[in-house]
């Protein structure tokens, strides 16, 4: 996350540097909807599963005005949203032991869950009219894993990059924003396999928002 912050602030000084930028900066709340698709291989066995959650997000903001037109920001949430609204449940009886012959009755609860941190986004702003843009950017976001698995696995965490494309209205200081963003499939590996199974569990996802976002430019 630090290596893609610090290549898309260059960028940021690098296109404010070869102009003459009105810089501003400001405060945003967004009503913002998370969908996820996604599914987990174990030993062949795959199974699918859609989560959805809606969250009120705050972010804070940087921009510079290239003309009357054009202008470029960055803008940061400095919390976390949960994938899901609730964490994902589910309880696995082991009926039998590879290379044994005794029934065992053994339970084993798995719990996950999902939260995104770190989220930033590089943008540019095209007016059409005095009141009315077109909004287009690069987003990058941390991938957190929270599971609690009984069999011993563990998920790592992913940073993943998204496309936003969005449009708004506003009065010169504050904007009312429609956006969406589309991010990156990604696939993430446990750490240990299965009792039984020789290849570790595997989780493919892929995820989209669409906010509803209020700002105010200072």
């Amino acid at each position: 996350m630090k290596n893609f912050l610090t290549l898309i602030t260059i960028a940021f000084m690098l296109i404010i540097g070869n102009a003459n930028a009105e810089m501003r900066y400001g405060v945003s709340v967004a009503y913002t909807t998370v969908d996820a698709d996604g599914s987990e291989t174990e030993g062949g066995e795959k199974t699918n599963s859609s989560v959805s959650n809606e969250v009120i997000i705050p972010s804070i903001f940087i921009e510079a005005a290239m003309n009357d037109k054009f202008s470029v920001g960055l803008d940061y949430i400095p919390f976390d949203a949960d994938v899901s609204d609730k964490t994902k449940k589910r309880t696995d009886t082991e009926t039998s032991v590879t290379g044994t012959a005794t029934t065992t009755s053994t339970s084993r609860t798995q719990k996950a869950q999902a939260s995104l941190e770190d989220h930033i986004t590089l943008y540019a702003n095209y007016m059409l009219t005095e009141t009315f843009y077109l909004k287009g950017g690069l987003a990058q976001v941390s991938v957190i894993t929270e599971d609690s698995l009984e069999t011993g696995s563990k998920y790592g965490d992913k940073d993943i990059h998204g496309y936003l494309y969005g449009f708004g209205i506003t009065d010169g200081n504050s904007r009312l924003e429609l956006a969406y963003t589309d991010y990156e499939d990604f696939s993430l590996t446990s750490s240990v396999a299965r009792t039984g199974v020789t290849t570790n569990n595997k989780i493919e996802a892929d995820f989209d928002t669409i906010s509803l976002k209020y700002s105010y430019a200072f």
